[in-house]
């Protein structure tokens, strides 16, 4: 996707305008152009390919009803034909075609050849280029991970990952790995993975001058969720590959505040797991000491993320970070509640979650702030520890989950919970069926903005 993006070279003029402008812009062609796209019975809406005297394309127009959109051109390259084009018009709105260009020629092709050939969009420097390409690069790794198969995606595979981004960038990494997790006092994270052949560990990551502000990323990285003794039914469980997308989703946002080199000290915890089944398997009714020091009582072992979320948060308060952000592919109740192509997010700063929620709408990555409403902590209670990993009733259970999680968040910290699918369960330009990122364009113009 990535090589898509050229600067330097001559292109094929391709003209993008607004349904409103094309009968001045046709105005102004020759009669060789108006004959052409009356022939071709041309209506002022999509795209035309207009040849020259000698049957060579000679320009290509693009009319849309939606010229600032960040996807304006995610069907486009899959419908023009090979070649280079040189897009007119503002530096903003190159960037944002390219941005579409890249994702929409994205195809995950690991397993199945793509021997497609998309066209090149030759940008005026390569500077322009050069910023893009990280934008483009970060949704990918995103999507890449997620749609991995879950045999290609357990916890080594993750660290594996994490280990190659630290070598790029030159930053610290180090594993925690099965037992050792007991002996380092993150029990939660043990105890999910535990069953499994794969493995638990913690990822931790660092990368940045130490005494920049500080950011921790935590990403849920639960590599595939059976459900656990609570076993999910096979349709529940089709999907589970996914149930790493916070994982995935804190990682390409590391790639592009690392390649942005944005003055940061950044960390970055993966809690990475696989809930499986077994004769060591976790119990519904089981109670477990935190790494924090609560207890909790196992309602559900279905509800998995939170409980390794919660000591990797834990762990996150040590260094006191400016800022810290989760992002899990935590509840159904979220889908319910916005959708699946709408992230909601908790946090307890409200100018933090308004300024976030802004960045989203200038990005056009749209985040939507849910209410951590602090009755209905309550709901999670137990009767013989100090939480239960559940809610009572089915009701709110995004919102028990946040409450829960912010549990184990010193309370002198600006927190920020992201609830993502990171799935499109339907074709839109740019943006293929599969593994999506959700809200990290929003997040990273929110830093860029704050810190850069």
């Amino acid at each position: 996707m990535t090589e898509l993006l050229i600067s330097g070279a001559l292109g094929t003029p391709l003209t993008i305008l607004h349904t409103d402008a094309y009968s001045t812009w046709l105005a102004e062609q020759d009669t060789q152009t108006t004959n052409w796209l009356a022939t071709t019975q041309f209506g002022g809406k999509g795209m035309s390919l207009i040849p020259n005297g000698a049957g060579e394309l000679s320009q290509a127009i693009y009319v849309t009803s939606e010229l600032d959109s960040y996807w304006l051109c995610g069907d486009l390259v899959n419908q023009l034909p090979a070649g280079r084009y040189t897009i007119q018009g503002s530096e903003e709105q190159i960037k944002v075609a390219a941005f579409s260009w890249g994702l929409g020629a994205y195809k995950f092709d690991r397993y199945k050849h793509n021997d497609k050939v998309y066209p090149q969009l030759v940008l005026p420097t390569q500077a322009q280029a050069d910023e893009v390409k990280k934008l483009v690069r970060s949704v990918a790794i995103v999507r890449d991970l997620v749609n991995t198969p879950a045999a290609d995606m357990m916890p080594q595979h993750l660290g594996e990952i994490m280990e190659s981004l630290a070598s790029e960038f030159g930053a610290n990494i180090t594993q925690i790995i099965g037992d050792d997790l007991l002996e380092q006092n993150y029990p939660t994270i043990h105890m999910v993975g535990r069953a499994s052949e794969n493995l638990p560990r913690l990822i931790d990551m660092t990368w940045g001058d130490e005494h920049a502000p500080r950011v921790t990323l935590v990403g849920k990285g639960v590599c595939f969720d059976s459900g656990g003794l609570d076993l999910k039914p096979g349709a529940g469980m089709r999907l589970m590959k996914k149930d790493m997308g916070g994982a995935a989703h804190v990682i390409g946002l590391a790639h592009q505040i690392m390649a942005s080199n944005l003055p940061i000290r950044l960390r970055v915890l993966v809690p990475a797991v696989e809930n499986a089944v077994s004769a060591n398997a976790f119990r519904p009714g089981d109670v477990i000491k935190t790494r924090k020091g609560i207890t909790v009582e196992i309602d559900n072992t279905d509800a998995e993320g939170r409980l390794v979320l919660c000591d990797a948060l834990a762990e996150a308060n040590n260094d006191k970070p400016e800022l810290m952000i989760d992002f899990a592919t935590l509840t159904g109740a979220m889908r319910i509640a916005l959708g699946t192509e709408l992230p909601g997010f908790f946090s307890n700063d409200d100018q933090v979650a308004a300024d976030m929620t802004q960045s989203g709408l200038k990005v056009q990555d749209p985040i939507w702030r849910m209410p951590l409403h602090k009755p209905y902590l309550e709901l999670t209670g137990s009767d013989i520890a100090d939480l239960a990993n559940c809610g009572r009733i089915p009701q709110g259970g995004a919102i028990t989950a946040a409450l829960y999680l912010e549990a184990f968040v010193d309370a002198d910290i600006s927190w920020s919970h992201f609830d993502v699918m990171a799935w499109n369960t339907r074709k839109l330009p740019g943006r293929p069926i599969g593994g999506e990122a959700f809200g990290i364009r929003a997040v990273f113009d929110y830093l860029e903005t704050r810190f850069g």
